[in-house]
């Protein structure tokens, strides 16, 4: 009688012994990767359901992830989307082998392997131990793994190398997936708490041929149907406002948008976000709203609403505070933003322990000095008057034109959203889009280009509306995460393992990314 093999530490060779028993498989008329699975139950139901199910027969499936041998008994762990469970496998209890069924028997559980997808038909018990299990009649391997999980996988401090085999991290550490069915349900929330009051969710174009709705610099692609360079949207405002135009009143999209800069514990170039507009409603409207929204959404993806998140005591039950922008920049550091010249608060900043990058203009100077003092706002509260020099799509306020109906919501140094009154003023528009392309042309890239076509439909005419944007960077925050930690398959930088190397020699010439620099 044979059992689970030892076999070679590398690699390499595991994986030639892995490949011979797929061919040793096949040759006694067994299917390494059948079509599926006859499971009906999972791991949870047996141990929520074990005083029902005592006795009774099911059949599980998942993969191995531990085999120890005890004399004729051996005790395996299963574990499925919904948890682990132990086979407790006597081995006189096993069926014969069989190509009808597929079963194993005890004569071939040597082909099993650490890390296979296998299926267990079998009566629900308990050890001596107390341990809930499954005693299988009958094993079948459901996918016969080629490369063996890695050992202590838990320690491995290479971040990158987790984000390149993100499946093993999920494999050998669920609560990783546990995580992100947490950010699935956080997205589900937000559809529902919008659906509910009256939002239709409407998918706005990826391929653009004018980019805006936000300061940032775009990715180019071409496509070549139509011979043209085209950019992927740097958001979905744009678009979602032309619905406004043609009779939506309350509309949504939640989906990528693209911005070609750097990473860091907030960003990252390619991400996942929601945009609403909300017609007939103005800025305030929203405020509300987005109060409201947060502590909805958040108590359902988290079941609470106090968080301890970066230092700050956060409790979304209580009244949000006010900051008014301009006001708060003076207190703060000095700086007056609209009198002092971009030199001046240049020194200001520098002082402050800021970082400016690009074009030294009095927006990106401005927004750089708000940047030393959001960290410190614990919230949660909201950011109001901002000036009409960093808003080119929010409307003015009637009593000071010089700012807009803006605000954000800040909590635990974030800036959580972005959100405004929206500017449907087909001239003013105009006069903004000509300013930020000034700005483009002096070589700022991240100002927002003319979008003509958008002038046309706003004078056709835009109902007055409020619109709001967020970005998974709210998951993050109150997950305790950063960007790329809670992103399911981060960017990385190309690489190719020595191992992929010598596994694969015949391949290389015909990857993708097979330049010789790269591969060589």
């Amino acid at each position: 009688m044979k059992r689970m093999t030892q076999q070679t530490s590398d690699l390499i060779g595991q994986r030639q012994n892995r490949i011979a028993k797929i061919r040793q498989m096949r040759e006694l008329g067994l299917d390494p990767y059948p079509t599926k699975s006859a499971r009906t139950h999972g791991t949870d139901e047996i141990i929520k359901n074990y005083d029902e199910l005592e006795g009774q027969e099911v059949t599980v499936a998942g993969r191995l992830m531990a085999w120890r041998e005890h004399g004729e008994l051996i005790f395996g762990d299963l574990q499925d989307n919904f948890g682990k469970i132990q086979l407790y496998i006597q081995l006189q209890n096993l069926g014969e082998f069989s190509v009808d069924s597929q079963n194993l028997g005890q004569e071939h559980l040597d082909l099993i392997d650490l890390g296979d997808y296998i299926e267990a038909r079998g009566t629900v018990t308990k050890t001596k131990r107390g341990q809930i299990s499954v005693a299988p009649v009958e094993i079948r391997i459901l996918t016969k793994s080629v490369r063996p999980l890695p050992n202590k996988w838990t320690g491995i401090t290479d971040t990158e190398l987790r984000y390149r085999r993100r499946y093993l991290d999920m494999t050998m550490n669920p609560e990783i997936r546990q995580m992100f069915e947490r950010r699935s349900a956080f997205w589900e929330n937000i559809r529902e708490f919008l659906n509910k009051r009256g939002f239709v969710e409407v998918n706005t174009p990826v391929l653009e041929h004018t980019t805006g709705g936000a300061d940032a610099r775009p990715f180019t692609t071409h496509i070549n149907a139509l011979d043209e360079d085209l950019y992927l949207r740097i958001s979905q405002e744009l678009p979602l406002k032309r619905l406004l135009g043609g009779g939506f009143e309350k509309v949504y999209d939640i989906g990528p948008r693209f911005r070609n800069e750097g990473f860091s514990d907030e960003h990252l170039p390619e991400h996942i976000a929601l945009e609403w507009y909300w017609a007939y409603a103005d800025y305030r409207d929203g405020m509300e709203l987005t109060e409201e929204m947060f502590r909805t959404v958040l108590e359902a993806t988290f079941g609470t609403l106090k968080f301890n998140v970066r230092g700050f005591e956060i409790d979304l039950e209580k009244e949000w505070e006010v900051w008014d922008y301009t006001e708060l920049i003076k207190q703060r550091t000095g700086a007056d933003i609209f009198n002092d010249t971009p030199e001046r608060m240049l020194e200001i900043l520098e002082k402050a322990g800021g970082e400016l990058e690009g074009n030294l203009s009095r927006p990106r100077v401005v927004d750089a000095l708000w940047k030393t003092i959001r960290p410190t706002l614990g919230g949660p509260g909201f950011l109001v008057d901002v000036p009409k020099f960093v808003s080119p799509l929010a409307k003015s306020k009637k009593d000071n034109p010089e700012l807009t109906e803006r605000f954000h919501p800040i909590i635990a140094g974030t800036e959580m959203a972005n959100a405004f009154t929206e500017l449907n003023d087909p001239q003013d528009q105009l006069g903004r889009f000509m300013e930020q392309q000034k700005l483009r042309d002096a070589g700022d890239e991240e100002a927002q280009m003319l979008d003509i076509d958008f002038v046309e439909m706003l004078e056709y005419g835009m109902p007055p509306a409020v619109g709001f944007g967020l970005t998974e960077r709210v998951f993050w925050v109150f997950q305790g995460v950063t960007a790329r930690e809670g992103t399911p398959f981060p960017l990385t930088r190309y690489h190719l393992s020595e191992s992929t190397r010598k596994i694969y020699p015949e391949a290389l010439k015909y990857l993708v990314k097979g330049d010789k620099q790269k591969i060589d």
